[in-house]
């Protein structure tokens, strides 16, 4: 069997990274593409290489040698005019080599687990095409397949229909074909091809017109759960390289990313915190069905967006402002203030990192092995500390202590009594058994409390992450107005000042799904107390903080989870007070999913031999 590699094109969408070499020159996590293809096919009964070049191809000549004599022979075609052709014609130029054996037709621009390339040599059917089922970041050749697998359809750009993706998988451009076939199908198509269309072509169009004569022909290999992706672009070799890390380095790569895991369908996400029931489908048809005007209106400026968010919350709108997420919020209250901030810890870090004077922060630590405290505590530690602020995040994170409202009013009255300022993050206040009656968003709250600050990200317990609200709530006038001009004019965008709009027709859906969720913690909790090397801390939140006990270590855990079951979880060693204390925070998803991390840590409680190789 030989190879045949083409790796004549110009990448001019990876910008910098190509100016001086072809894109198989491109280093994925140090390792070129073209190295690692070779490689690849050296543990492989491949006798030898043809290699399509055109684009700086003298770099790539020099930079192969005679590394690879061992294994297989190389040869360069030379596609002299690659700036004004495409893969058709780069193909054309090897096609009397094709017909000399069988052949693995490879895109140079891939990278790929090995298997996938044993997968399609030993595949008993001759003439293969390996598939992946489409998924959103994908771009390009699509197929559709009957039930036994043959090609029914190759399905270019201007023909891709997003209606009918459920149907559809994106090759991988990875072809094994057979001497007879490319002798008397494929060579044939190709040349008739060439000569009415011209060079700047793609082959895929040859492969389309002999499935739609004969469906037969070629085979559509799917490659399941196997890793791969195809390089356009910086962004594309920016998560290739989350992807294909080695096991030291993909969960801080992954962490790095601080969200944007669509574009890692396989990863199953217990890192971020969102309401698993909440919005409902119905709601989310509303918003799609406006989909066009959103997208192509303005958003109304911040003071229609605080009108709304008042009608959201049933409270003054001149006490009420509405953020780009609760981020933009913090940052702009905490950048206003001065003097010293009392905070618990471990917790939420965004607002101490955003301080000024780390020097002026006081932080409390609870000494119990739940973390847990209460307004007493509070009152009694920052009695005697001076602070102009107390921080209270209620419930905690990453401990899930929840203080009772009515314990967290005493709080507040304490704090107006000695005139410190009192932010209460509420953004899982919803979570909690109590959560009808727990919030302090009321009018009455509000201006009896002149010094207290409540904040909610309506990402968390309303579920739309991807819409980027928060809101910020206070009788102190003067301060919202500050924040309300220190954040831009139009900082939220149309979908989120839309589902604002809409909310209150699906608020017995979000009652309903807050129910949903405390029961689901409840089994969810039971589930995971089973699990020999954990110990589950007692939360009133979306998640629970678990220490991990022996064998096993937090960043053992969550390297295996990502690695075997592609399970993202949090590992707090980093966290203040949390430091090389092997903690791990786990987030509350929906049955189905809860039940799939559950298994995976069942299968380490008999594999600590396997994991201590792996780390």
């Amino acid at each position: 069997m030989q190879a045949i590699i083409l790796a004549a094109g110009m990448g001019k969408r990876l910008g910098e990274y190509t100016k001086d070499n072809t894109k198989c020159m491109l280093p994925i996590n140090g390792e070129r593409l073209i190295d690692r293809t070779l490689k690849q096919l050296s543990k492989l009964n491949i006798n030898r290489v043809i290699i399509v070049v055109g684009y700086e191809a003298d770099n790539l000549i020099k930079h192969i040698g005679n590394q690879y004599d061992l294994y297989f022979e190389i040869e360069f075609i030379h596609n002299n005019i690659y700036d004004k052709t495409n893969n058709i014609y780069s193909l054309a130029l090897a096609k009397e080599k094709m017909k000399e054996d069988e052949t693995l037709l490879l895109e140079s621009d891939l990278i790929y687990e090995e298997d996938i390339l044993r997968m399609a040599i030993e595949n008993p059917y001759p003439n293969i095409a390996l598939v992946a089922k489409w998924e959103s970041w994908m771009d390009g050749t699509v197929v559709q397949l009957d039930s036994k697998y043959n090609i029914l359809n190759f399905i270019n750009s201007k023909a891709f229909s997003f209606k009918d993706t459920h149907s559809y998988y994106k090759t991988v451009n990875i072809y094994k074909f057979s001497k007879e076939f490319i002798t008397n199908k494929f060579i044939p198509f190709l040349n008739a091809y060439c000569e009415t269309q011209g060079k700047n072509e793609y082959y895929e169009q040859v492969l389309r017109i002999i499935s739609f004569l004969n469906s037969k022909d070629i085979k559509a290999l799917p490659i399941g759960n196997k890793k791969w992706y195809e390089i356009d672009d910086i962004q594309d070799k920016d998560i290739a390289e989350t992807i294909f890390a080695n096991d030291d380095e993909q969960l801080s790569k992954m962490n790095k990313r601080y969200g944007g895991y669509w574009r890692f369908p396989k990863i199953l996400d217990f890192c971020y915190l969102v309401n698993p029931y909440f919005p409902p489908k119905q709601m989310l048809d509303e918003i799609s069905a406006n989909f066009n005007t959103l997208i192509t209106e303005y958003p109304s400026g911040i003071e229609v967006n605080s009108l709304l968010a008042a009608k959201y919350f049933g409270i003054n709108h001149e006490h009420i402002v509405v953020g780009n997420g609760a981020a933009e919020l913090i940052k702009s209250l905490i950048e206003s203030i001065e003097g010293k901030i009392g905070v618990v810890l471990p917790t939420f870090e965004e607002y101490s990192n955003r301080y000024h004077q780390k020097d002026d922060i006081i932080s409390y630590t609870p000494n119990n092995k739940n973390f847990s405290y209460n307004a007493s505590n509070l009152k009694n530690f920052f009695e005697d500390k001076n602070i102009k602020t107390l921080l209270l995040i209620n419930p905690d994170n990453p401990s899930g202590n929840f203080i009772p409202k009515h314990e967290v009013l005493e709080l507040a009255t304490w704090a107006e009594k000695r005139k410190i300022r009192f932010i209460v993050d509420e953004s899982f206040v919803d979570f909690s058994d109590d959560y009808a009656t727990s919030s302090l968003l009321d009018n009455k709250t509000l201006e009896k409390f002149k010094k207290l600050f409540v904040i909610k990200s309506i990402s968390k317990s309303y579920g739309v992450p991807g819409l980027r609200l928060g809101i910020l709530a206070s009788a102190d006038t003067k301060v919202v107005d500050h924040i309300k001009k220190d954040v831009s004019i139009w900082n939220i965008n149309s979908f989120a000042e839309f589902y604002m709009q809409i909310f209150n027709k699906y608020r017995d859906d979000y009652n309903t799904a807050c129910k949903s969720f405390v029961a689901e913690r409840n089994r969810f909790a039971h589930q995971l107390q089973k699990i020999s090397w954990l110990r589950i801390i007692p939360s009133q939140a979306n998640y629970f903080l678990c220490e991990v006990k022996s064998p096993y270590t937090s960043t053992e855990v969550a390297k295996y989870l990502l690695k075997d079951y592609d399970i993202l979880i949090k590992d707090c060693n980093k966290k203040e007070a949390l430091k090389n204390m092997n903690y791990i925070r786990i987030a509350i998803r929906n049955e189905v999913d809860n039940n799939r991390l559950i298994e995976a840590c069942k299968q380490l409680e008999n594999l600590y031999p396997k994991l201590k190789d792996f780390i």
